[in-house]
Order: structure tokens, then sequence, then C-alpha cells
């Protein structure tokens, strides 16, 4: 069985790609996505944007779709960047350059703040066709340090400090950022329903 999901964003599609090592399925994008119009993202919440993005791209593909939306959510910024972390420092006229500004940005905002709470926060939405299935949350909780560490990782992985971990994500391998990140507890649960579906 074959479970598609609607990204191209190549960081995502390695944690999909690992995570579902072992699984009764596989995970391959969208046939096509890259020439398919893009849903723009225009919910409020990461739920809403996961469900727009799956229900979007559902009718495209010959089989059950999933969409994720996920952010950095910082205390201090009254949850910013929250659903725009992607956007957070606008588009860069290279997409390679998206992941810097954003966190020069970030950094910028939060410069001689104390309390540096803040949140990962995944949703991933399941679609059949145009009909919706369920939606998956996952969220993992740190602080946004004062300069990036390590190379690993995509996005504001080099800024969060897991606690638990005693490092940034961008410090460790994915199979270790996997096993307690937000898009890992959401893939979990969207991997447990999907095993269900298969056993009926």
């Amino acid at each position: 069985m074959t479970v598609y999901c609607a990204t191209g964003n190549p960081g995502k599609l390695r944690e999909f790609h690992l995570a579902a090592a072992g699984m009764p399925f596989r995970i391959e994008p969208v046939p096509g996505i890259a020439a398919l119009p893009a849903r723009e993202e225009t919910g409020g919440t990461f739920e809403e944007n996961a469900v727009l993005k799956a229900l979007h791209y559902g009718p495209h593909a010959p089989g059950l779709v999933f969409a994720d939306d996920s952010g950095l959510e910082v205390d201090a910024l009254g949850g910013a960047p929250g659903v725009h972390s992607a956007r957070f420092a606008g588009m860069p006229s290279r997409a390679g350059d998206a992941d810097a500004a954003n966190n020069r940005l970030l950094l910028e905002e939060l410069r001689g703040v104390r309390g540096r709470s803040a949140r990962f926060v995944c949703v991933i939405a399941l679609a059949d066709g145009a009909r919706l299935l369920g939606t998956f949350r996952g969220v993992v909780e740190g602080r946004v340090l004062e300069e990036p560490r390590g190379s690993r990782g995509f996005g504001y992985d080099p800024l969060f400090f897991y606690p638990p971990y005693g490092c940034a994500f961008g410090e460790v391998s994915e199979e270790r950022k996997l096993a307690v990140s937000h898009r890992g507890v959401a893939l979990r649960a969207l991997f447990q329903d999907l095993t269900t579906r298969l056993l009926k």
C-alpha cells in the first residue's frame, strides 16, 4: 500500500520516509505535485492549514493523502511565528535562503529577551480524495537559543534547545530527533491510524 504526502519539502520527506521504516506501507509524494497549483495556506491554525492542503491534494492521488502544517510558537512573541513559520522573514529570492533568513529574524525579535520558552507544533491531516478522515497533532516543548547550534535538521532546528537532550535539535541525528519531535509524535499517531485501517 502506498500513502501519498502533500509536500515537496526535502527535509520533511526525509523524516516521513525515516518514520515509515518497517511500516506495512510506503510513502511517496503526490504524483506530479510540483506541477499542481499550490494551496495557499490561509488558515489561522495549523489544523486548518493541514486540512486545506490535504483536501486540495487528495483528489490528485490514487490513494490516501496526508498533509502537514507545522511551525514554531514562541511565548515571548505571542505565539509567533506560528503558522507563518516558513515565511516569517518573507519569501526569499532563493529557496535555500529561507531557513537562514527566518532564523536571523527570530534572533533579532528575541534580542535581549530572557524568557525564551517555545514549542514546535505539527498537525497532520489525512484525506481520501476530498473527504477528511482525521487529524493528528504533535507538540514538543523547549526554548530558543541565543545562537544556532549544529548543522543538522532544517528550519529552526539549530535554534531549538530540547532540555531532555541537553542540546539543540540541530545537533542530533534525524533518528534521535524524530523519536521526540512534534512531527515524530504526529506521524506515529497517523501511522497507528493507517495500520488500523489496513487491518480492517
